[in-house]
């Protein structure tokens, strides 16, 4: 098995990271693995002319190369089954060099697929204080299927090719982990966090970092990287991408869960720092946006934000809205987010139709409940969907979902002495207050 080297050469600049040529020598393969953080006056031409290159090679058959702006996510239930398959066939095996067989390998790439899936699980469960297996199972997938997504069937794969990944602002701590678990099958990689840096300190260990200016909101150059040409005579590649504007199909409820990284736990502290109420809020906005009631930040002089999975703690005192008679409030933390779609509003929701509800009740971080519309009601001039989902204290400003995984509503109420009579704000109240903040 080949050994990899992290680093030895380090790129200081798109450029020179295209022109890195790591070789293996005695068993060990360098690799590089480096954040560039913020943008310099050349960043945006530096990006272009590393494209330009490595498009030319990776057209010559020399090597592989991808850029990507974001991973897609992993809705399809044929795919999840697929992929737990091969996770479980693994991870089941008895030994400790064992093999994952995927759609993107072949026998003589398993058992390096294999050693680096268990380095990384163990990345994954360091400094965390409960890992369950379920979450072990749940990550580790997604990274099969966005291995095989990203560099699945090149005919760059072996430990000797040449193959190069371009990332665009990295946040979450399972994609960041991903991209380290590439540079274990071999891959040189680049993340250009010229957005942000708002990755777990104990993780960016993995990667030398590189600070190139300072931050800035404007956007990297389109990826432009065209189908490979097959190396040396071998077919083309043609990666598989899944289609983004595909008819939409209703979810499944483990699908829903899985959106439980877009909803986050609010701490709502007084003057002295304390805590004085908890509550649940909506990411809406990339920019760090967060939707939630107007209750829930009511009397707070600052507020801490916990993600699902990410270590950190976001602290903020910035308000930016709020409506005491729609009952919605907007905050703002200094991370890109995720944000979770907001329902369009092409058919009004009925009553009868099944919904989903995610939030933190009693602090029981990102709880997921199922249940229907039971009725729409107007309160003080503000239309509410009344719904069956069970709720409890600490689930206000969390997302009321329909099976298409977009939100309809945000909790604001329930009622102690009725059983499962709950009230969310309608999207269409949602939609006006956020607006311009997207």
């Amino acid at each position: 098995m080949i050994k990899y080297r992290h680093n030895y050469i380090v790129a200081t600049s798109p450029e020179s990271f295209a022109q890195i040529r790591c070789g293996v020598h005695n068993g060990v393969r360098d690799v590089c693995f480096v954040r560039l953080l913020g943008r310099s006056e050349k960043l945006d031409r530096q990006v272009l002319l590393m494209d330009q290159e490595l498009n030319r090679r990776m057209q010559a058959g020399e090597l592989y190369y991808r850029r990507i702006a974001s991973l897609p996510g992993l809705t399809a239930q044929e795919e999840i089954a697929y992929y737990t398959d091969c996770y479980e066939q693994w991870a089941g095996a008895p030994g400790t060099r064992k093999e994952i067989h995927t759609k993107g390998t072949d026998r003589t790439q398993a058992e390096l697929l294999g050693t680096a899936c268990a380095s990384v699980l163990q990345c994954y469960q360091r400094g965390k204080a409960a890992v369950t297996e379920s979450m072990r199972r749940n990550f580790a997938v997604k990274l099969l299927y966005w291995f095989d997504t990203v560099c699945g069937g090149n005919t760059q794969w072996s430990g000797e090719g040449c193959r190069k990944i371009v990332a665009e602002n990295v946040c979450r701590e399972q994609e960041y982990l991903f991209y380290y678990f590439l540079t274990l099958t071999g891959c040189d990689v680049l993340l250009l966090q010229s957005a942000g840096d708002p990755l777990n300190e104990q993780l960016k260990g993995l990667s030398k970092e590189v600070r190139i200016g300072q931050f800035g909101t404007q956007k990297l150059p389109q990826p432009n990287c065209p189908k490979a040409a097959g190396a040396k005579g071998q077919e083309k590649l043609v990666v598989k991408i899944p289609e983004r504007n595909r008819k939409k199909r209703e979810k499944s409820f483990e699908e829903l869960a899985a959106l439980a990284s877009s909803i986050v736990l609010i701490l709502v502290h007084d003057a002295k720092g304390e805590v004085i109420g908890t509550g649940s809020g909506i990411m809406v906005g990339s920019g760090g946006y967060i939707l939630t009631n107007d209750h829930v930040v009511r009397g707070g002089a600052s507020y801490s934000v916990r993600i699902e999975n990410d270590d950190q703690v976001y602290h903020t005192d910035e308000l930016i809205k709020y409506n005491p008679l729609l009952d919605l409030a907007l905050l703002r933390i200094e991370r890109r987010l995720a944000p979770i779609p907001i329902y369009g509003g092409e058919k009004k929701p009925v009553r009868g139709q099944a919904v989903a509800a995610i939030g933190s009740p009693l602090g029981l971080f990102n709880s997921i409940s199922d249940g229907i519309i039971s009725g729409f009601r107007t309160i003080d001039g503000v239309d509410m969907i009344q719904f069956t989902a069970p709720i409890s204290q600490g689930s206000s400003g969390g997302a009321v979902l329909n099976m298409y995984g977009e939100v309809i509503g945000i909790s604001t109420a329930g009622f102690d002495r009725g059983q499962n009579i709950n009230l969310a704000v309608g999207y269409e109240s949602i939609r006006l207050f956020i607006k311009g903040f997207r």
